[in-house]
């Protein structure tokens, strides 16, 4: 039976585990297992947690055992990204200038997940502070990815995304500032939710730039990031049942997003769109050209808030970066105070004009990237490569972040590509249930 749990989802192993055919610590044992015995583990994990795990689930066992468990996930093990506090254990984020850092406590989405009984396994590795959309990090590991092992998984929730394709968690939770759980998502075949931002509480959580920083889950299906967000926050999980795409009004967002646009990645999105119209959904297409200029804003509003949080640490030790990341982080130095404010001022009234294109829509849908995987040898080796790939990744994602949106990625007939579909803030119940009919129109 434990052969099959890797192709189970998170929801199907909790219902598996209320009735009685799993039992959690044989299931945290599992996973633990082969988490040791994979030969690309080291590349996916920073450290794993197993005292913490077989807690976690002697706990869950009990409870299930006397008919009291805390909800459908209690007893499942997932992974968490190593910018998420956990108390006693190393929280480096991807970066030398981290190394040894110890919380003295977890952190609050972390708290929560564990009230209600999720198992942690333990961090699994990422871009360095979250700064880049591509999951290159010579200075602790690149994560591999599903469907090329010499690509790049995307990031920078990179070892999040090949925790879970590689069959080494169930569900993991990442982080997305620009893409960050999105990308690693799509380019590895598994859902991932954009959160909006300031819905789920960032204490504990290591910090890129906190005005857009967001907390989410990458999984294997729409059900499961239901049920982690919904532990994030210790509350039921929405009702997914009954949905459908009949009448479901979607506009495929044309400015900016369509632009250079690669082969796979087009035909993917293109048979989605078929897969989506076929089970009813009512697609239109539409633009913003104002969009243009807000992407524009995003080196002064990010770097200028990164470099703001992180400046005065890496200058004490700029070697012990990996100097792409440092040139990113070291681009907001010099920016002036009157530029940051002009820039959000604008931002506000592009995000005024999108709310009104978009109120007619129940989602606004793009490919969530314009790009494959990159080759991760070609990235150390060719900047101009690095610097184009980087870009172009984040590209079609950014806008999400940018407009305050809450995003879900899900995997089209093409690996390494996925649909995103975008709603608007706090909107993320009613999006997962848009999202659930999806994914039964494209599967």
């Amino acid at each position: 039976m434990s052969k099959t749990w890797t192709n189970m989802t998170a929801a199907e192993l909790g219902r598996a585990i209320d009735k009685g055919t799993i039992n959690p610590v044989e299931l945290c044992e599992f996973f633990l297992d082969k988490i040791a015995g994979h030969p690309l583990s080291p590349r996916i994990y920073a450290r794993t947690t197993p005292v913490r795990a077989r807690g976690e689930a002697m706990g869950a066992a009990s409870r299930a055992k006397t008919g009291q468990r805390k909800g459908l996930l209690d007893g499942v093990p997932i992974s968490w990204k190593d910018l998420f506090d956990t108390v006693g254990v190393e929280t480096e984020a991807g970066s030398a200038l981290l190394k040894g850092r110890v919380p003295q406590a977890d952190a609050a989405v972390l708290t929560s997940a564990t009230r209600e009984g999720l198992v942690c396994l333990g961090k699994t590795h990422m871009s360095e502070l979250a700064f880049s959309g591509l999951g290159l990090n010579p200075v602790t590991a690149t994560s591999p990815c599903i469907n090329d092992e010499k690509a790049v998984s995307g990031g920078s929730s990179s070892g999040a995304a090949a925790s879970v394709a590689f069959g080494l968690a169930p569900s993991a939770i990442g982080s997305d500032t620009g893409g960050s759980v999105r990308i690693p998502a799509a380019w590895n075949d598994l859902v991932g939710l954009k959160t909006t931002a300031g819905r789920l509480p960032l204490t504990g959580v290591v910090p890129l730039c906190e005005t857009f920083d967001t907390v989410g889950p990458l999984a294997h299906s729409v059900e499961d990031c239901a049920h982690l967000l919904a532990a994030m926050e210790n509350r039921r999980a929405p009702d997914l049942d009954g949905t459908s795409l009949s009448g479901a009004r979607l506009m495929v967002l044309e400015s900016v997003a369509l632009d250079d646009l690669r082969d796979r990645p087009a035909r993917g999105f293109d048979d989605a769109l078929a897969r989506l119209a076929r089970a009813g959904a009512q697609i239109s297409r539409g633009g913003l050209p104002e969009l243009a200029e807000a992407m524009s804003l995003t080196t002064i509003l990010v770097t200028a808030e990164a470099y703001g949080i992180w400046g005065p640490t890496v200058e004490t030790a700029p070697e012990k970066m990996f100097p792409r990341i440092l040139e990113r982080v070291r681009s907001g130095a010099d920016i002036k105070a009157a530029d940051y404010v002009a820039a959000w001022r604008r931002l506000r009234v592009v995000r005024a004009l999108w709310a009104d294109l978009t109120a007619g829509y129940d989602a606004v849908i793009l490919p969530t990237s314009a790009i494959l995987p990159p080759d991760a040898q070609r990235l150390m080796t060719d900047f101009d490569y690095y610097v184009g790939e980087n870009i172009l990744s984040l590209r079609n994602t950014r806008i999400g972040n940018l407009m305050g949106l809450c995003a879900l990625t899900l995997p089209t007939a093409e690996p390494s590509c996925g649909i995103s579909f975008m709603a608007g803030p706090m909107q993320e119940d009613r999006l997962l249930r848009l999202g659930m009919a999806a994914e039964r129109a494209l599967a």
